[in-house]
């Protein structure tokens, strides 16, 4: 969630950001260096405060939280190396298969309940956008509302559909 709101407030305080022309990375390597910082240090900080999820989650599956904690990673470095560095393409992709696998394995172990089904759902929905978008349907040349379908999916995920984010909103429901 941390991280989502970085991602969002740089968004906003970018004056050159374009949803349908631009990539979330562009924000990374922005010219108002507080919109770079807020970018970069999101994926970053976010990173970091995740780890303690991976913990949680292995309670669950150690095999999801081994792809969680990845996918963690992954988004970390995207904030260490940023766009038009060597290894910046290679672990954002890597983000987002890896949140997607996340969610993925996450959903096909719980698929006989309404919440493994939805987890499903979210991680098609992610995929369909990258497809629409690299068969050319798409509203311009930008990669921000693909990736924001990622965003969604893994916020989504982690705030709802997670184990031991359904064990909060239960308890939740209890009170």
């Amino acid at each position: 969630m941390f991280t989502s709101v970085a991602i969002f407030a740089a968004t906003v305080l970018s004056p050159t950001f374009s949803w349908t022309d631009s990539a979330f990375s562009d924000l990374g390597v922005a010219a108002d260096p507080f919109v770079a910082l807020l970018f970069n240090g999101g994926l970053v900080a976010g990173g970091f405060v995740g780890v303690a999820f991976a913990f949680a989650l292995r309670r669950h599956s150690r095999a999801l939280a081994a792809t969680y904690a990845l996918s963690l990673l992954s988004m970390t470095l995207v904030g260490v190396f940023p766009a038009g560095t060597g290894p910046h393409f290679p672990v954002a992709v890597t983000f987002f298969v890896l949140a997607t696998a996340t969610v993925t394995l996450d959903g096909w172990r719980r698929r006989a309940t309404t919440t493994g089904r939805f987890g499903l759902l979210l991680a098609a929905g992610h995929l369909a956008g990258w497809i629409l978008w690299a068969s050319g349907i798409r509203l311009g040349d930008g990669l921000a509302l693909p990736e924001l379908g990622g965003v969604v999916m893994f916020g989504a995920w982690l705030l709802a559909f997670a184990p031991p984010s359904q064990w909060w909103w239960r308890r939740q429901s209890r009170r």
